[in-house]
């Protein structure tokens, strides 16, 4: 299993869930959040705004879905311009649902 998480434009979220959604892939957690990257922001006239409003999404995968997972929200997200985000990989040892207590996805 893994976590997939990507920090998005919050305006490409409705277009990325919607993809993976018809890519079957409906289980999320999305959580509003502020950062930046590498450009530090961007600059408007004399006003810097450095911290950016972006949109992170949380996927628990199989390891066998992961590259499709990603594909998906790459195509629904990017827009070609500075700022489209970033998709960060990581392991799942163990996960329960705790209803039922169910070890796994």
């Amino acid at each position: 299993m893994q976590m997939i998480r990507a920090i998005i434009r919050p305006e490409k979220v409705d277009e990325v869930v919607d993809s993976l959604d018809d890519g079957g892939f409906a289980s999320f957690t999305r959580i509003d959040v502020f950062g930046r990257g590498r450009q530090k922001g961007i600059r408007i006239g004399p006003t810097v705004y450095d911290e950016l409003a972006k949109v992170m999404l949380m996927i628990a995968a199989d390891d066998t879905d992961v590259a499709e997972i990603i594909k998906i929200i790459e195509d629904a997200a990017r827009t070609g311009s500075f700022g489209d985000g970033k998709i960060f990989i990581s392991p799942i040892d163990e996960a329960y649902t705790i209803r039922t207590g169910e070890r796994g996805l």
